[in-house]
């Protein structure tokens, strides 16, 4: 025997027709339910394809292809998943596993009390050259620094290469000695992190060194607080691992304490990730007393501050770091190959004693140890001081190059100083970045748009950013810089 019962809601305009039917049994009534969805508005109204997988897996899938094709796109509200369970007429639970995996994968992000929205992360792949459309392509998309003069480097290989044991650098490398820890201090306090060689671990880049704190310290699931544009490498790897990034609201590009604390409560981040001097993409360096707010929160709210040091080398001046403030809660990150020369693919590590364990095992276990050979080449560099000359050499070149973008680019809102390595382009209000970096495609120059640093749901700020140091040449640099103009 079945009972029906017709109700009528009116949602956000629509009216949801509902048909409650209960089917006597023995055991009862078992209510179900027919809802009429022909009138009422969802963003998203999947075909599920019922096939002998799980349907939570059908879902995940269904709903990646449409994000991947373009039928969702980035900023889109999904429907609430009780509403999408019901129009499938499915188990509200399966709706959830399938927007956690997809979650997991970076391609949602949800907002307490707002909902559950494409996110901007599915746009990270930013390590692909496009196929060059014209015979002739200016790339000012990467972050390749650009060639110099690197005498003091060949003078220590050739030295190095003379000597007995130079076989021993051609072998595996098991574990640093003091000699090369001791050169590690030394450049990290360089960099304005005063560490001792206990403290300090090795890895081969700064992506690596990022991969596996996050594999090391965090776990599927967990939420680290960014600024709304970042490093797109620690998107790629939060991706890979399934940690959410959780972009922090900021006022003139700066942090607030208001902010994070809000972020803490209400979306449970653990961990926060900053680049304090000429953050990438933004090129905005923090003044000290948003480091030393970072680093009080840090030690209040127990989180874990990741804090990138990659160009701070770059700084004819030492800042003070917030691993200086914070010593316990701070992981500190600095590497060579965009400072000093690309070929040194190597990172250090200023780790706590409690996290230095874990972070350890994480390097040995992912085999992102560095070579003996660039280990033993940079710390002869770093004990020697000949790597001041090559930074030094390096912040004249920087300087021509900024100096011919302010040139070329006069009456733009351009962000960046004479010692960044990039700059960023802000836009007019009716071009977005991703169209500007289409448009700039199509007429030769490769640029990254801003929507390939965003996080969370919300559009980027219109910018694109220029790898000023890619060009080969100052020629080429001006030509790829007149061309942008001509566009702007």
């Amino acid at each position: 025997m079945y009972v029906k019962q017709l109700r009528v809601y009116n949602v956000n305009g629509f009216t949801l027709l509902t048909i409650y039917v209960k089917k006597q049994t023995e055991r009862g009534p078992i209510p179900m339910s027919i809802n009429s969805f022909d009138n009422y508005y969802m963003s998203w109204k999947p075909q599920l394809n019922r096939t002998n997988q799980p349907l939570y897996i059908s879902l995940a899938r269904q709903l990646e292809n449409d994000i991947a094709t373009g039928v969702l796109l980035p900023g889109t509200k999904l429907p609430p998943q009780r509403e999408l369970a019901d129009f499938l007429d499915i188990n509200v639970s399966t709706v959830v596993r399938a927007f956690k995996l997809c979650s997991n994968k970076g391609l949602l992000t949800s907002t307490v009390g707002s909902g559950t929205y494409v996110a901007y992360d599915v746009v990270t792949n930013i390590f692909d050259t496009p196929a060059k459309k014209k015979p002739y392509l200016i790339d000012m998309g990467s972050l390749t620094p650009e060639t110099i003069p690197q005498d003091e480097v060949v003078t220590l290989l050739e030295k190095m290469i003379q000597e007995d044991d130079f076989g021993r650098l051609l072998q595996y490398n098991h574990s640093a000695m003091l000699f090369h820890k001791e050169a590690a201090v030394k450049l990290l306090d360089r960099a304005g992190c005063h560490t001792d060689a206990d403290h300090v671990l090795f890895a081969s880049g700064g992506q690596n060194a990022t991969y596996a704190v996050l594999a090391g310290l965090f776990r599927p699931g967990d939420r680290i607080g960014t600024a709304p544009t970042v490093y797109p490498g620690l998107k790629s790897a939060a991706k890979l691992i399934g940690i959410h990034l959780v972009p922090i609201r900021q006022e003139n590009n700066e942090f607030t304490a208001e902010a994070i604390q809000y972020a803490y409560h209400n979306e449970g981040i653990t961990g926060l990730y900053v680049m304090p001097d000429y953050q990438n993409p933004t090129t905005h360096s923090m003044p000290l007393s948003c480091r030393k707010m970072i680093a009080r929160l840090a030690r209040d709210l127990d989180l874990l501050v990741i804090e990138d040091g990659i160009n701070c080398l770059l700084s004819p001046h030492i800042h003070q770091s917030i691993a200086n403030m914070a010593p316990e809660q701070t992981i500190f990150l600095a590497s060579l190959s965009k400072t000093l020369i690309p070929a040194l693919r190597l990172a250090y590590i200023k780790a706590p004693k409690k996290y230095f364990k874990n972070l350890r095992n994480a390097l040995y276990a992912i085999q992102l140890s560095p070579s003996a050979l660039l280990m033993e080449l940079a710390s002869r560099m770093i004990v020697s001081e000949k790597f001041e000359g090559l930074l030094e050499r390096r912040r004249q070149g920087l300087k021509i190059r900024n100096g011919i973008v302010d040139e070329i680019l006069k009456g733009y809102d351009v962000r960046g100083t004479e010692e960044c390595l990039h700059r960023w382009l802000i836009l007019s209000e009716d071009m977005s970045g991703e169209q500007f970096e289409h448009l700039a495609l199509e007429h030769g120059i490769y640029v990254y748009g801003s929507q390939r640093f965003a996080v969370g749901k919300d559009m980027p700020v219109h910018a694109a950013r220029l790898g000023i140091c890619v060009p080969s040449t100052y020629d080429e640099l001006r030509e790829g810089l007149k061309i942008l103009r001509q566009l702007l």
